[in-house]
């Protein structure tokens, strides 16, 4: 049986971080897969820099170092915000049975869940796999988010029957994305924050760079 993880984000640009998480949350649930799901409109954040098919691209050239990892153009054909339910609805619409799959996502997002679209019924709809970023352990959400303690395990723990949120707590790089493009427009290297083939491309398109991007 295919155990398939789904990891949203804007991804701009896919970094280190993002890939450490992924493959942070593939090791302790034993995925098959995991889809990195790149935002046409994503919720929550301001316009992002690079365009959709930029950030695309770039996820696409960061997958191709991991033979589990995949990007996904299912958020790519809307001009709507890429909620999570909306994108539950995508796949549920596809045939899948989102109960089995894995939503994954760093604890830092995580802890802003009370904010998101259609909760706390996303709960229900498939299980949460919270993994710790740099200043946020996911296990710490238990202290964090009293309401939801009860749902949640740490994935040391037997696995729980149905939804559940589970917490990975693993060591993650800390980069952001803001990082990398403060370091582009500063003119620093990046190669120590995003994947060789990833900062060969925002070299070849200029992006982030002081002057407009090519978009």
């Amino acid at each position: 049986m295919t155990r398939l993880g789904l990891f949203g984000g804007t991804f701009d640009p896919i970094h280190r971080g993002h890939l450490d998480v992924a493959n942070a949350a593939r090791i302790a649930l034993n995925l098959t897969a995991v889809w990195l799901i790149p935002a046409q409109v994503p919720p929550h954040r301001r316009a992002p820099f690079a365009s959709a098919a930029h950030r695309f691209a770039m996820v696409a050239l960061a997958c191709e170092a991991h033979p589990e990892l995949f990007v996904s153009d299912i958020e790519m054909q809307d001009q709507a915000p890429s909620y999570t339910a909306t994108t539950l609805d995508r796949l549920s619409a596809l045939g899948f049975d989102t109960t089995t799959q894995y939503l994954i996502t760093g604890a830092d997002a995580f802890r802003d869940i009370g904010t998101w679209k259609d909760y706390p019924g996303i709960l229900d709809r498939c299980s949460f796999v919270v993994v710790s970023r740099p200043g946020q352990s996911a296990l710490e959400l238990q202290r964090q988010l009293p309401e939801l303690a009860p749902r949640m395990t740490a994935t040391s723990a037997p696995p729980p029957v149905g939804p559940a949120i589970l917490l990975v707590d693993a060591p993650t790089a800390p980069v952001s994305s803001t990082a990398v493009r403060d370091r582009v427009r500063a003119g620093a290297p990046i190669e120590d924050l995003v994947s060789p083939a990833v900062a060969a491309y925002i070299e070849k398109y200029g992006l982030y760079g002081a002057s407009k991007d090519h978009e």
